[in-house]
């Protein structure tokens, strides 16, 4: 392509080339840090996902951003420099349609249209001219179309390892000569001989701009791995090239160059982010940055503290004796002298225990000074000087160059403050000083890339504050009708966004009865639904609630109203007829009440949140009725006003005497819920109390109060010693099933109530001598049989416990009832029983469960299911006795496939995790996700809320790679190794053990993640076979013992829906409070912590829990800030768990919950309801001990007590 303007071809050779070849040189540099990145916007409208940047106009700057793509922020640094590069930007916009053809000629094939170009032009004209907050890069870069055609073009490369700054840099490049003499001569290719020769190298020719590469990323070839170099690097604004030069005889201003543009690197050498500072040469933005007479109070003190560290820096004291010195030499003892004398004290005083004895710190800083040999004296480095603007008085001499008579460059403030510099960072544009430059000379957020040009070019005045300065005619007209339709979009949106739908309850159609107000007709007709502008006023609703009823007489008032349990309440009048209803907190779905503001149908009502009604449970007990367990409750609901108290309840529920209990837990049939409210309580609120809507209040009568211990406060109705049992047929002998009463006491013995049983149910009298009683649990599971010679007492029962009667003896003293479970699907696999010796061995034990399940086979090993029903540590001393292994009877193990390892070795199955399907897969599978979503719902009988989401959230993606052995002494480093060298990892480029994460399994899921490459694995407690799965990542990571990594995604506003997470790393070490995520999170998306809401979802229920201020009740020897942590109940927070965020500036609501959810719910509803059917008491067993069950049954509950001791 032939381009006539220079500055044009030399910004195009400059681009693409610069593009290639940092891609190609760095890989995966340019892959972006998101953290660095803002994802919503604070203050901006509510708007839908795909048109939430089109809308937003710019900001106070005037200045347009570009939008990231994804890992483009380099690409957009490099536009917003060439855009604000005048001479190119006018030169591009130069270009006619005669060279460049037109976008709509594109598609013609005998068309020659330069793509590039033009969508570079059309870029930078809504760059310039749109209204939007940022510009969109799509349409350029898919015009991309890399070539190998290369030109030359200046672009100096400067190092930074070793070196102070850019002067010094070029000073070494262009002015240092290199001697070839004595046993180092130089071969002349003219005679062939070695002789005496001086190398040097000059800039021959100067351009208008001029680029430098700072080389911030090199190679450590010792480490064998790659960093980058955050040492102190400074450039100035304005730099004079003349010394640098081969020809010195033009003007002294054709070498004067001034910064316009930094690009700035802020990361490690693997990733991290872009970001460029601007100076905005034809001031086409909006430059206000507050001087420092507006800086607040605080500000000012950081400042003068920052200040004052910086003069008492033992650096900058030192160098400035020595610069006052006329001597170039000082006694180190006399340079410490000057300093007591200077600050008032020594150095051994004020910086020895810091930075050691001053020879040392002088040797430490050899850039800057310089020692003699037997390190006596000191002076100032000659370099050293040069850049700080103090040229030697040799080094011209020497090296025949003489510098600028200007007064030479000390540091950036002291160039034009009147510079108009901004930071734009992608969509972000804000307005920064000059002095900000220097911030970027070091660190891990340091320069990369500097931009200067002459200082003689000069910009004409029409030019100034003037976007559509030769701005094609075309463009213009193009911008214009673009910003038009924009702003349509923007009040249409305006319009949408401000509306609130408001739920108006007439009061003719309730009624006031049972402390609550109650519609007459139907819900629907009852409500009338409005539609209104929250910006209006109060005033203006009134009159528009006048206006739609007509029939309305006398005063009308509006009050805030909620649908409580008990029935509609009324809160509070809403007052203030010029206040708008956004002003008053009117938000969208808000009930009102209109009426006359004292009575409905006749009848005062009470209003406000002390006469908030509360709906209460009142349970009665009954008298003893045959065949049932205990008392009965007679249960029934009232409503009473939170403002009262107990004795007043009791007065209007005829129990005047009665004592109440308050179940606090727990169901209502255990007397351990019940706890008695004491006398001096009585006087209480409902509300003091802590009884809400759906609290159980148990009142006893007089006739009642004996079965109450008042002075513990416990319930005793339900402790009464046992009088009887039942006793079921669980033989099968007979074609109908008996179940019989007998009578007992806690002394009688077992074996005496299965005679007696056997009698009574008329059964064979073989059963006599081969039969025994099993408890049979509350979900049907019969449990371990009883021993023979047990009592009532010892066996554990209670008055009207089911026993069910079955074939075979009972187990002797010395045998164990075991179940056991074949496979590794613990929940649906059936459990077997078995009754073995004490004395039996692993390897017996294991080889009868094979044998009376016909399996065959040493790949077979025995783990004991804890008491969460998960397998547990295996079995692996095969010659131990089931008494030596403290297995008892009830016990369950599980027969799982898989040789155990060798002793000290582990066994360890790999998983690889894969948290998401990719973007294209995504894309293509939305719309056949939703469907199959409608579908499951309308199979549950379920109907979706608004429209059907954009799309779900993707399941965890889980893939069986193979198995490791390997020694338990090794470290978890080791681990990751090893899987590295598995055949499935081969597809993924992984560099190094730190681009894994390594988590344990539970029932297929992710649970525990481990940490500490060198820590060993026996430390984790693996057990000798694990399952762990293997989750790649894009940069390395090594989580401290104090990070908490959780997955935390973003609502789509008015969807019920979420974005992909995003992994968030936590340092819980100061805090793990409410307080501190939300600030957090509030960070990470650039929002106000005020405008957002959390919540923690709890997959296995479906159920999100919201995050919000909360203090726990702790006893007083804890320390409240433990308390308040979220890693206790009822938050348990953990590595891994799934945080959802609601943008309250983008969605009102704070549902948490997904369709997914309402499924998942309905889905376990529906097995519940299976499971109870299918587990129906009338199990019956087959032979000795049936193998086949109804239904899987869990191990019965049993108390747990924990004693801990006291730790320092």
């Amino acid at each position: 392509m032939k381009i006539h303007s220079s500055v044009v071809k030399y910004y195009f050779i400059f681009f693409f080339k610069g593009l290639c070849y940092n891609f190609t040189m760095f890989g995966n540099l340019f892959d972006e840090d998101f953290s660095f990145l803002s994802i919503n916007q604070c203050g901006k409208p509510k708007l839908k996902h795909k048109d939430a940047e089109l809308l937003v106009p710019r900001e106070s700057t005037n200045l347009s951003g570009i939008k990231n793509q994804g890992g483009t922020c380099y690409l957009n640094s490099l536009l917003q420099t060439l855009l604000f590069t005048p001479e190119f930007r006018e030169a591009l916009f130069s270009i006619g349609p005669e060279e460049l053809g037109s976008l709509e000629d594109n598609s013609k094939p005998e068309s020659k249209v330069r793509i590039i170009p033009l969508q570079l032009q059309r870029l930078f004209a809504q760059l310039l001219l749109l209204d939007q907050h940022a510009a969109s890069t799509t349409d350029l870069t898919d015009s991309f179309g890399w070539n190998s055609n290369e030109e030359d073009f200046l672009d100096l490369t400067v190092a930074v390892k070793d070196v102070s700054g850019l002067e010094e840099a070029l000073w070494n490049m262009y002015v240092e000569e290199e001697h070839f003499e004595k046993d180092n001569l130089y071969r002349c290719g003219a005679c062939n001989k070695l002789v005496e020769a001086t190398k040097s190298a000059k800039l021959r020719k100067l351009p208008p701009f001029l680029t430098i590469s700072l080389l911030r990323f090199n190679f450590n070839f010792e480490k064998c791995e790659r960093y980058k170099e955050i040492s102190s690097y400074a450039f100035p604004i304005r730099i004079n090239l003349k010394p640098f030069c081969e020809q010195t005889e033009v003007d002294d201003f054709k070498y004067m160059y001034e910064l316009f543009s930094v690009i700035i690197h802020k990361g490690g050498c693997y990733g991290g982010h872009y970001h460029v500072y601007i100076r905005d040469i034809d001031e086409l933005g909006n430059w206000q940055v507050l001087e420092e007479i507006n800086m607040n109070d605080e500000d000012k003190d950081l400042k003068d503290i920052e200040n004052a560290k910086e003069k008492e820096n033992p650096l900058r004291i030192l160098r400035n004796i020595l610069l006052e010195e006329e001597s170039k030499e000082i006694a180190v003892d006399r340079l410490a002298q000057k300093l007591l004398e200077k600050i008032r004290v020594s150095w051994n005083k004020k910086y020895r225990k810091q930075h050691g004895p001053i020879r040392k710190f002088l040797q430490s800083h050899s850039p800057t000074f310089l020692l003699s040999s037997d390190e006596s004296k000191v002076k100032l480095n000659d370099r050293h000087k040069l850049h700080f603007g103090f040229a030697s008085q040799s080094n011209p001499q020497n090296h025949e160059v003489k510098m600028s008579s200007e007064k030479p460059t000390t540091g950036l403030r002291e160039y034009s403050s009147e510079s108009h510099w901004f930071d734009l960072n992608d969509s972000k544009v804000q307005p920064i000083r000059e002095q900000e430059i220097e911030k970027q000379f070091q660190g891990n957020e340091s320069a990369y890339m500097l931009f200067y040009r002459q200082s003689q070019m000069t910009r004409p005045s029409e030019a100034r504050g003037n976007p559509r300065y030769r701005v094609p005619i075309h463009l213009l007209n193009e911008m214009d009708a673009a910003n038009i339709k924009l702003q349509k979009k923007r009040a249409e949106y305006d319009l949408a966004n401000n509306n609130i739908d408001l739920h108006l309850h007439i009061f003719s159609h309730y009624k006031f009865y049972n402390g609550a107000l109650h519609p007459v007709v139907s819900q629907k007709e009852s409500v009338l639904d409005l539609t209104i502008d929250k910006r209006k006023t109060l005033g203006e609703l009134q009159q528009l609630v006048f206006q739609l009823l007509e029939f309305w007489e006398g005063n009308l008032v509006l009050s805030l109203a909620k649908p409580l349990p008990a029935g509609l309440h009324i809160y509070q009048t809403l007052e203030g007829a010029d206040s708008t209803l956004s002003g008053i907190g009117l938000s969208d779905g808000a009930n009102i009440f209109v009426w006359n503001g004292k009575e409905v149908d006749g009848v005062e009502v009470l209003t406000g949140i002390d006469h908030e009604p509360v709906l209460i449970n009142v349970l009665h007990l009954a008298g003893h009725n045959e065949g049932r367990v205990g008392q009965q409750f007679m249960e029934s609901q009232h409503v009473f006003p939170c403002s009262s108290n107990l004795r007043a309840i009791c007065d209007a529920l005829m129990s005047p005497k009665g004592i109440v209990l308050k179940n606090h837990s727990g169901s209502e049939k255990d007397s351990e819920n019940w706890k008695v409210i004491p006398e001096e309580d009585m006087k209480q609120t409902l509300r003091n109390i802590g009884l809400k809507n759906g609290s159980s209040i148990l009142v006893l009568d007089s006739h009642d109060q004996s079965m109450v211990n008042v002075a513990g406060g416990n319930l005793t109705a339900f402790t009464h010693d046992i009088s009887w049992l039942q006793v079921k047929n669980f033989c099968r002998l007979e074609a109908e099933e008996i179940q019989v009463k007998i009578t007992a006491t806690i002394e009688t013995v077992m074996a005496d109530i299965r005679i007696k049983a056997i009698e009574e149910m008329q059964l064979d009298k073989e059963l006599v001598n081969n039969s025994c009683l099993r408890p049979v649990g509350r979900n049907g599971k019969l449990l371990c049989p009883v021993p023979e010679d047990y009592t009532v007492k010892e066996a554990e029962l209670k008055m009207g416990s089911l026993l069910g009667l079955c074939s075979g003896k009972a187990p002797t003293a010395t045998e164990i009832f075991l179940y056991y479970i074949v496979g590794h699907e613990l929940q649906s696999s059936p459990e077997i029983e078995i009754v073995l010796e004490e004395t039996t061995t692993v390897r017996e034990c294991l080889n009868l469960m094979l044998k009376k399940s016909g399996l065959a086979g040493d790949n077979w090993h025995l783990r004991k299911i804890d008491w969460c029903y998960e397998a547990g540590d295996a079995l692996s001393e095969e010659t131990a006795t089931l008494k030596e292994l403290n297995i008892c009877s009830g016990d369950i193990l599980n027969v799982a496939e898989g040789k155990l390892p060798s002793k000290g070795f582990l066994k360890v199955s790999v998983w690889w995790y894969k948290a998401f399907f990719s973007q294209s897969r995504h894309r293509r599978n939305r719309q056949d996700q939703g469907n199959s979503v409608c579908k499951k719902m309308e199979a549950l009988g379920l109907s979706a809320s608004g429209d059907t989401p954009t799309f779900l959230q993707s399941e965890v993606d889980l893939c069986y790679v193979g198995d490791i052995e390997i020694s338990e002494d090794a470290f978890l480093e080791d681990l990751k190794m090893q899987v590295m060298t598995l055949p499935f990892s081969e597809e993924f480029s992984i560099p190094l053990p730190e681009f894994l994460r390594v988590w344990t399994m539970e029932n297929k899921c992710p649970c525990r993640l481990l940490r500490n490459n060198k820590q060993q694995l026996h430390k984790f407690k693996l057990g000798n076979r694990v399952e762990i799965c293997i989750e790649p990542l894009h940069k390395e990571e090594n989580l401290g013992p104090k990070d908490l990594l959780l997955r935390v995604q973003m609502g789509i506003p008015g969807e019920r829906d979420y974005y992909h997470p995003v992994d968030l790393v936590w340092d819980i070490s100061k805090e793990c409070t409410a307080c501190a995520l939300r600030q957090i999170i509030a960070s990470y998306y650039s929002l106000p912590a005020e405008q957002i809401e959390m919540a923690k979802y709890s997959p296995e229920k479906f159920e999100w829990i919201p995050i919000c201020s909360w203090t726990q009740q702790v006893s007083k020897r804890k320390k409240k800030k433990k308390g308040d942590s979220l890693q206790l109940s009822p938050y348990s927070l953990k590595d891994g768990d799934i945080i959802g965020v609601k943008n309250l500036l983008l969605d009102g609501s704070k549902d948490f919950s997904t369709m997914k959810d309402d499924i998942g719910k309905q889905m376990q509803k529906q097995l519940a309801m299976d499971k109870t059917s299918s587990q129906k008491p009338d199990c019956v067993q087959n032979d000795h001990y049936s193998e086949k069950k109804m239904a899987k049954n869990r191990k019965p509950e049993a108390a747990l007590s924990i004693s801990v001791g006291v730790f320092s």
